[in-house]
């Protein structure tokens, strides 16, 4: 999951219907992600009335497609993360830094840890940046990746 709010759909027996897409539970930030709301609780709805027989539960084949296969250096990156919050919560919070940024560094991607680091400091200071001017790099890129959902508009 590379930031929140994220869900994941898992059925009665523990199968992962749909893999993690964003998830608001309202339009107060579409102008940045351009995802509606509305859409994905009405797909929810539907897979919750109908189950393995909604158009938005995937099928094992289509579920392992758009699986993404793990970076081992993703694993690295959630050690370094973790240590970084250990050391914050120890009171060492320049210690912690270190390893915050190399969490970033592996995992580029994962906003959590970008958004946690930058929170637990001054951004601007200890990293050189902000949460608002790494959107504004996107430069047009969508935030999250759209979402598949069938019969819906770009989401």
């Amino acid at each position: 999951m590379v930031n929140v709010p994220t869900a994941v759909w898992i059925d009665e027996k523990g199968r992962i219907v749909r893999p993690n897409e964003a998830a608001y539970v309202d339009d107060r930030y579409k102008s940045m992600h351009r995802l509606d709301a509305a859409e994905y609780f009405d797909a929810l709805r539907d897979w919750v009335a109908n189950g393995e027989k909604s158009v938005f539960a995937l099928s094992e084949t289509e579920l392992k497609d758009r699986l993404k296969p793990q970076n081992p250096d993703w694993a690295l990156a959630t050690a370094e993360f973790g240590l970084g919050e250990y050391l914050y919560r120890q009171g060492l919070q320049a210690a912690s830094i270190r390893h915050y940024k190399e969490a970033q560094r592996l995992n580029p991607d994962n906003w959590n840890y970008k958004r946690q680091a930058w929170a637990l400091s001054d951004a601007e200071r200890e990293y050189g940046t902000s949460f608002m001017k790494e959107v504004q790099k996107l430069n047009g890129k969508p935030y999250y990746a759209p979402r598949k959902l069938p019969g819906t508009r770009k989401n």
